[in-house]
């Protein structure tokens, strides 16, 4: 037998002492030994319900919740950002496709991120519910019984108890208990009276509200958790790419990529025509550490609805518009260089401001052109755009700032099946040179088309020509800042709870603020008796958790309390 510990200790190894000398025990020479019982499945799913709606499994769901959202902000989301995955494909081909095999580029509808913030939903209501009816058995309950012994609990204090001439002890003692539960009941406190050995108290509790503002965070974040999901049900989110000059129609077709939800609608989409006017964009121009970083961006719009009323409008950032029951967002910006392709006859077979895809910070831009009909053979051109073009030491060209000082379009021509006759979706944004011939740039020994806005080339073979158009053909010679147009990306968001959504996220709020501000406090008066006959007032009380005013709150009420009656 280990000396450390108690007679009496079992740890379930040694013989059981029974009653009789059949089983174990001192005279029985048995070998009973304590085991548990089997739970068995309705056990092990009752023990699962209770650790999955325990409070500690909330908060640890919550926060995978937070980390589980953490992917979508490090990689672009098809919902939000099509252009994006596109060109993160083009520039991880290894990575992507196994990045979308985890649904990275999907996170927020993804089976993993639903599942977690399925069990959120579950785990909040299963903490909820029992804590919501022991809250209401709480405040229909009387205060606990006075303590025999206040010494013990916080803030204890004894003051001398005031005896009015011509009043007795018992009276006083009487009188300032129950002058004891007016005060306390003014001061927000829900008062009983109790009388124990012929010693008359008074319990008072108050803080109830730290609970209820407890149970509104958590049931507010139920409804922050609901309403998303169901605003994601029948909301929807689209993109579309607009040149300055051009115009949006919200209708499906008109969309470049449209996200509904599960239960929207698309005859419900409210007509109307949102055009970019224009797209102003400040950079930096006076500190030289921080050349050409981008300040502002602002899309000037003109927005006309059913009603036939066109007016005008802005879009920023982080400024989105509101117009018809949707939000526009400015995700990005670009150049949209104005190409012209003539045939040897010198007819146009297309003429278009096509959108070039960012690549860096001074908007070097890649694009394509598909030239599908009008010539002898289909023709693909990969263009690289410099708003203000560079020589590097190694020979090739880069972009020195983003704005357009010396635009340079370069231009790699490649002929043959462009492979949308077979009808597969091909994207806009890309070029599959496979089965192509490369007329210039690369290894076929033909400089790559190198053009300035307003200029014109040859193609090769005589196979016609192509211009860079400039889009000001009144600026003076050498001067390009309006020579290209510009393109916005816009996210068009609705989503029908929004407003319920703000007015959740303020009750999270109030409710935090209740939780964590309003204190749970006991506090006792007890007209104690003491050996020699004489009587006192004693003061304590008790707190639910940390707090540090409690003692200064007890002390506060007894010298108020026992100061003399006027």
């Amino acid at each position: 037998m280990d000396p450390l510990r108690p007679s009496d200790y079992d740890d379930g190894t040694t013989p059981s002492r029974g009653a009789s000398g059949d089983g174990g025990g001192p005279g029985g020479g048995g070998d009973a030994t304590v085991t548990s019982p089997r739970l068995g499945p309705v056990g092990w799913l009752r023990f699962a319900w209770r650790q999955l709606t325990s409070m500690r499994t909330a908060l640890l769901l919550l926060l995978l919740l937070a980390i589980a959202a953490v992917p979508g902000s490090l990689v672009p989301q098809r919902s939000s950002d099509p252009n994006g995955v596109t060109q993160y494909f083009a520039s991880n081909p290894d990575l992507a496709p196994v990045l979308d095999n985890f649904q990275m580029f999907d996170v927020y509808t993804s089976a993993w991120f639903s599942a977690v913030y399925l069990l959120l939903f579950v785990s909040l209501i299963g903490c909820i519910i029992p804590r919501t009816k022991h809250h209401l058995e709480a405040l229909r309950a009387r205060p606990p019984r006075t303590p025999a012994r206040l010494s013990r609990l916080a803030g204890y204090t004894e003051r001398a108890l005031p005896v009015p001439e011509g009043s007795s002890v018992e009276a006083a003692a009487e009188a300032a208990i129950a002058r004891a539960a007016t005060q306390l009941k003014k001061a927000g406190y829900r008062v009983e009276r109790y009388e124990l050995r012929g010693e008359a108290s008074v319990s008072a509790e108050r803080g109830y509200l730290r609970e209820t503002g407890n149970l509104v965070f958590h049931t507010a974040l139920i409804g922050v958790l609901a309403t998303v999901a169901i605003g994601g049900g029948f909301g929807f989110a689209g993109q579309r790419v607009v040149v300055e000059g051009q115009s949006f129609v919200n209708t499906l077709a008109a969309f470049d990529s449209f996200n509904p939800g599960r239960f929207f609608d698309p005859t419900s989409l409210e007509p109307y025509r949102l055009t970019l006017d224009g797209l102003d964009a400040v950079y930096e121009t006076q500190n030289p550490d921080a050349l050409g970083q981008p300040i502002d961006f602002t899309a000037r719009v003109t927005v006309q609805g059913s009603d036939g009323e066109p007016a005008a409008r802005t879009v920023k950032v982080n400024e989105p518009l509101r117009v018809y029951d949707t939000d526009v967002y400015l995700l990005g910006n670009g150049y949209a260089p104005t190409i012209t392709v003539r045939d040897p006859d010198g007819e146009i077979v297309f003429t278009d401001s096509v959108p070039f895809l960012p690549q860096d910070k001074n908007l070097t831009s890649i694009g394509v052109v598909k030239v599908t009909d009008g010539l002898d053979e289909q023709l693909g051109m990969v263009g690289f755009f410099y708003p203000t073009q560079t020589t590097l030491s190694s020979g090739a060209f880069a972009s020195s700032y983003p704005d357009l000082v010396y635009p340079v379009l370069t231009l790699n021509v490649y002929a043959g099946d462009l492979g949308i006759n077979e009808g597969t979706p091909t994207s806009v944004y890309t070029l599959d040179p496979t089965g192509m011939e490369q007329l210039t740039g690369g290894k076929t020994g033909v400089d790559s088309l190198e053009l300035m806005p307003g200029e014109t080339a040859d193609l090769p073979g005589g196979r016609g020509t192509v211009t860079f158009e400039n889009a000001d053909p009144d600026a003076a010679g050498g001067e390009y800042a309006k020579s290209v147009p510009r393109f916005a990306s816009f996210d068009i968001h609705h989503d029908p709870s929004q407003g319920w959504v703000l007015v959740f996220a303020l009750l999270i709020l109030a409710g935090l603020m209740v939780s964590l501000f309003v204190p749970r406090r006991r506090l006792w008066v007890k007209a104690a008796t003491r050996a020699d006959g004489t009587v006192v007032l004693e003061y304590a009380g008790l707190a639910r958790g940390e707090d540090p005013g409690l003692d200064r709150a007890v002390a506060e009420f007894a010298d108020a309390h026992a100061s003399p009656v006027e």
